[in-house]
């Protein structure tokens, strides 16, 4: 398999996990760097992780100020919106920290210029990273969940963004959806010095073993495109999901 995995007893538990390896790699960018960046999965998935963060055991663990924080993927929706993963982020997270507002770097969903809008968010991701276009950002740490079909970000089977190999950020048609998703490119996720899958429960257990032990089809699973080119991937993974692995 690509990466290293770590089976957790139960959501709970991969939640603390996550947010202890949240908060050393945070500590180390900070130490070498003076800031740490990330970019926030989308989906129902990282609540959990959100709560670990603010709570008493950790949310005075990280120099929050020193944060950069971004988003893998957005709906088409703006910041209110309960589709949004901008506001499920803001609401577990941002407010109760006290995370400053320019700090804070969303993509601007509503937007009735959907490629237009994932330039900005090209043009925003060179501004903060410096370096302009040549070569892509390098997130410290790049949070995915992955779906019941294999895909990751809004990088969904079988659709256009799959085969974006110079931008970093796509506006995807997701026709199985109906809809369209703003997405972080494969290129922007793999050039990160950390990745961390967290999948959870047994409806992600077929999907999980064909991604990790299957053959190579990453077309239909998007999931398999990530592989960093120099840095770390971990999959956190607890025992449901992980139930038809053979460990």
């Amino acid at each position: 398999m690509n990466g290293t995995l770590q089976v957790f007893e139960s959501e709970t538990a991969l939640f603390e996990g996550a947010a202890e390896n949240f908060v050393a790699v945070a500590k180390s960018a900070i130490a070498a760097r003076g800031r740490f960046t990330v970019a926030l999965s989308g989906g129902s998935t990282p609540r959990g992780l959100y709560d670990r963060l603010t709570s008493d055991a950790f949310r005075n663990q990280v120099e929050w100020a020193k944060v950069e924080w971004f988003f893998g993927d957005e709906r088409p929706v703006g910041p209110e919106d309960p589709e949004s993963n901008y506001r499920l982020a803001n609401e577990s997270l941002f407010t109760k920290l006290g995370v400053n507002e320019d700090k804070v770097h969303r993509i601007q969903g509503e937007s009735e210029r959907p490629e237009a809008a994932a330039a900005d968010y090209q043009k925003e991701l060179a501004r903060v990273f410096g370096g302009g276009d040549a070569n892509p950002p390098s997130f410290d740490l790049v949070l995915l969940g992955m779906g019941s079909d294999g895909h990751t970000a809004s990088l969904f089977p079988f659709t256009s963004a799959l085969n974006v190999r110079k931008r970093w950020v796509a506006a995807n048609d997701v026709p199985q959806l109906s809809t369209r998703r703003y997405t972080l490119t494969a290129v922007v996720i793999n050039a990160a010095a950390c990745v961390l899958f967290l999948v959870t429960g047994v409806g992600k257990a077929k999907v999980l073993r064909e991604v990790l032990h299957g053959r190579a089809e990453p077309k239909r699973l998007p999931s398999q495109m990530i592989r960093p080119t120099t840095g770390e991937l971990l999959w956190y993974v607890d025992r449901a999901a992980a139930s038809q692995l053979e460990l």
